[in-house]
């Protein structure tokens, strides 16, 4: 009976919507963090009477046939790269980026990464990088004694020194664009990889066309809206539901068949 198997594919599909949607409640707070849907796609169908061939009684053509899908399969697990919401923490290393693109990042291999989470600070070298201790690209020193360091909206780095009026200039922050934000390959630790279904990265400047600018103080916040993630939780608890009543109504079908052939 298909019905038994058409229903498991349906039920491992919700498997896998409840953990997305799980993912992305437990990430509700999570710097920079993009929430992700899952994509289904139905599996192949089998026709029992195909369209377009000649009935038997007076080979009139059948305008539609009778295909029996076969379930359920996982066809994408997309992130969804919409804008979070800016907080202000005061931080004079933090930073948030509006609109599109991503700070560069030396990974551990010394190979670009990319991240939204701008929750920056200095190592004992003075240079600027990620919680996880990862370098920004291009590196930016901060010097011993700085007494302020200001970040404007289009990358530029300045820092006062101690019994200093004029601002030295640290350096030039650029941003990463990608034609498929969604084919950047998710590496854990808000870092994200290049890929050919993203397409190569576009390296420009802040405030660029294209371009996202920098808001120093700030982090942009998870794009993860709780309510909408309750409801799509509660709809695939549904689906999961009704699938298993699916198995059950089969069973109890073949039950019954068993039976009369005793």
């Amino acid at each position: 009976m298909k019905a038994l198997s058409i229903a498991a594919t349906g039920m491992n599909a919700q498997q896998t919507n409840l953990e997305v949607i799980a993912n992305n409640i437990a990430n509700v707070n999570t710097t920079g963090f993009k929430r992700a849907r899952a994509e289904f796609s139905d599996l192949l169908y089998q026709a029992d009477i195909q369209a377009g061939t000649p009935s038997f009684a007076n080979q009139n053509v059948i305008p539609e046939g009778a295909n029996i899908g076969l379930g359920v399969r996982t066809a994408a697990v997309r992130n969804v790269h919409i804008q979070g919401a800016l907080t202000s923490t005061g931080n004079r290393f933090d930073m948030a980026l509006t609109g599109s693109g991503w700070f560069q990042v030396e990974g551990a291999g010394g190979e670009t990464v990319y991240t939204r989470a701008g929750a920056f600070n200095t190592n004992a070298l003075g240079e600027l990088v990620t919680v996880e201790g990862y370098r920004v690209s291009p590196a930016i020193n901060i010097p011993e004694g700085s007494v302020e360091v200001i970040v404007n909206r289009s990358g530029q780095v300045f820092a006062r020194l101690e019994d200093q009026i004029e601002l030295q200039e640290l350096g030039q922050l650029t941003l990463a664009t990608f034609a498929n934000d969604a084919g950047l390959k998710p590496m854990g630790s808000n870092l994200f990889a290049e890929t050919e279904a993203s397409g190569a990265a576009i390296v420009g400047v802040p405030g660029d066309p294209g371009f996202a600018t920098i808001q120093q103080g700030y982090l942009e916040g998870s794009n993860v809206d709780p309510v909408k993630e309750i409801t799509e939780l509660i709809a695939a608890q549904r689906g999961y539901e009704m699938n298993s009543k699916v198995i059950q109504a089969a069973d109890q079908m073949a039950a019954v068949v068993a039976t009369g052939l005793r």
